[in-house]
């Protein structure tokens, strides 16, 4: 446990004015309103730690109920446990509820093969929202400070990046809030040496094999001694002008995509003509100011986005190969993308497919099967597939007298015709049948192909079998060989529902 000594404050860092700047960003970005409850996120560091002292001063101003939250890495070992007893000593002093939670991180990172840093973040954060949607905290406080962001910036200028990565942390995510962000970390230590209040030192944030602390340690000092004083204050301000032009361009991008592309929970399409003519029929002309491929690039972050079934990080190498794809890909050439998407040329169009969704499968995986046989004795059958989540309903109606039951003319089964029992079942490669209005038996998967159904939608895609041959495929007329005609005494027609 460490506690520098108290000495004269500068001006920008005397207490009084550090609570006005607090206060001024709390209310600028409207991070916190009366009422709400609040947990600090302290980790027992000096930024977090400050950030429950000048919450503590402010709640009764703020009218919020102030608690505390303490997340438990496992990283460090004792020094982890010591620094969760500090911050619930902390808690206790001023009478303030504690919420807290312990995780393996680095065992759940092996598990993942995800980078430690990143499965730490994840883990934290889960738990931040699950505060938040149990209740206990309508609002989680973090200390990210304005050298945070510089760090930010320039680690994401470094590994390469667009208007969105310059933007660096967000003031506002969600319930998680950053009141800090315009602080800088010697301010609020000289306020905690002030305070006489002391913190702890995580080692960890002075090794330099880490990017982050290689920028904090080696790179900003001598830019700070050498170039630019404010370079800090130059960064996190690039940040905040970066997010206003990028929320006003991501709007554009909403607006246009909500027009042009067909999107239900796990698959999104859009034509290639409408991703590089995206501004057609609009009221701004890209094409004189060079947009146009700004705009394409930003729908096509957006409709990963939306249909991604889990964490991944779509970069800037990622968009160029899914345009050139859309630009000269052949039909049928297909990207894995990160998030669990997969995107496929069909045609004249891009459709993205979400892969570890609810109802979605991995193309490279075993198709949807299935097999069921139906037993028409009672006059109709009902087959539920759960693997298609749908429902077949077969009736037997007299023929012609009940004709006019059905719109479906040309679609119904002559009974007398089939052979029982039935079965329905996935198609699979090698099936053919012969649809009326077809002069010769084809292979389905032309027939669906001609139809222009993505592989995706064929996955498990439902046929009828009487004797081993096809008499009906979904989509399409039945087989010519068992079409009711002006001889059928009694018909079956086949109807599919959503479960």
């Amino acid at each position: 446990m460490t506690r520098g000594s108290a000495k004269t404050l500068t001006d920008k860092g005397d207490s009084t004015s550090l609570k006005q700047r607090f206060l001024a960003n709390l209310k600028k970005q409207e991070m916190i309103r009366p009422a709400d409850r609040v947990g600090a996120a302290v980790s027992g560091g000096a930024d977090s730690v400050a950030l429950l002292l000048l919450l503590l001063e402010l709640r009764d101003k703020l009218g919020i109920v102030l608690s505390v939250v303490h997340f438990n890495h496992r990283l460090r070992g004792k020094a982890s446990d010591a620094d969760e007893s500090f911050v619930a000593q902390l808690a206790t002093k001023h009478g303030l509820e504690f919420h807290s939670a312990s995780v393996d991180v680095a065992k759940r990172a092996k598990v993942e093969r995800a980078n430690l840093e990143d499965a730490a973040r994840r883990a934290r954060y889960d738990y931040f929202r699950a505060l938040a949607e149990s209740g206990a905290c309508t609002r989680i406080a973090v200390a990210h400070t304005a050298d945070d962001q510089a760090e930010t910036v320039l680690a994401h200028l470094l590994r390469g990046t667009g208007l969105t990565g310059l933007g660096g942390i967000h003031p506002v995510a969600g319930p998680v809030v950053r009141p800090l962000l315009g602080v800088r970390r010697s301010d609020l230590r000289r306020f905690l040496r002030a305070q006489k209040q002391t913190w702890r030192e995580d080692a960890t944030n002075r090794d330099t094999k880490r990017m982050r602390a290689r920028i904090r340690k080696k790179l900003l000092p001598p830019i700070e001694k050498q170039f630019q004083p404010a370079i800090v204050e130059h960064l996190a301000m690039l940040a905040e002008l970066a997010r206003e032009d990028e929320a006003l361009l991501d709007a554009i991008a909403e607006e246009r995509a909500s027009l042009l592309v067909q999107k239900n929970d796990e698959r999104a399409r859009i034509g290639v003509d409408d991703l590089f003519q995206a501004w057609k029929n609009g009221e701004f002309n890209a094409e004189k100011t060079g947009g146009t491929n700004a705009l394409s690039r930003r729908i096509v972050r957006r409709i990963v986005e939306g249909i991604k079934p889990r964490d991944g990080q779509l970069g800037a190498a990622h968009v160029e190969t899914v345009l050139q794809l859309a630009r000269s890909g052949q039909s049928g050439s297909s990207l894995a993308l990160p998030g669990g998407v997969e995107v496929r040329r069909e045609r004249n169009a891009l459709v993205f497919q979400a892969l570890e969704n609810a109802g979605a499968r991995n193309p490279q995986s075993a198709p949807q099967e299935y097999e069921y046989q139906i037993d028409l004795t009672r006059g109709g059958a009902d087959v539920s597939v759960a693997e298609m989540g749908c429902v077949f309903r077969l009736r037997v109606i007299d023929w012609p007298p009940q004709r006019g039951e059905t719109s479906r003319d040309g679609a119904v089964l002559d009974r007398d015709r089939l052979r029982f029992p039935m079965v329905l079942r996935n198609w699979r490669p090698g099936d053919r049948f012969r649809p009326q209005g077809h002069r010769s038996a084809h292979k389905l998967k032309r027939l669906l192909n001609e139809k222009r159904v993505s592989r995706w939608e064929r996955d498990g895609w439902p046929v009828l079998t009487s004797g081993g041959a096809i008499v009906w495929a979904r989509g399409f007329p039945v087989a010519v060989e068992f079409a009711a005609n002006e001889r059928t005494r009694a018909g079956i027609v086949i109807a599919e529902e959503q479960l």
